[in-house]
């Protein structure tokens, strides 16, 4: 088991990912927040990654967890859900 697995980089293609980003900020406002590059949030077994592309319509998300593969799977799935629909 990998001590700190993640789902590497996934691109998914949205019209608006400003108000994508806000969306996920707004509802992950309790975590530790990092606006340096893109939109990064911490808790203590899990973080993500979002930003936009400067050149498509794209946001990238990276999640990474403490040693747990099922939490990974669970948060990538939901953080998806929000950009994607």
């Amino acid at each position: 088991m990998l001590a700190y697995p993640c789902s590497g980089e996934i691109n998914s293609t949205v019209s608006n990912a400003l108000e994508k980003i806000e969306l996920i900020k707004q509802k992950y406002s309790d975590g530790t927040l990092d606006e340096l590059d893109g939109l990064s949030i911490e808790y203590p077994e899990w973080r993500f990654n979002i930003r936009m592309s400067n050149t498509e319509p794209l946001v990238r998300l990276n999640v990474e967890t403490r040693n747990d593969e099922n939490l990974l799977g669970e948060k990538t799935k939901e953080l998806l859900n929000l950009i994607r629909n």
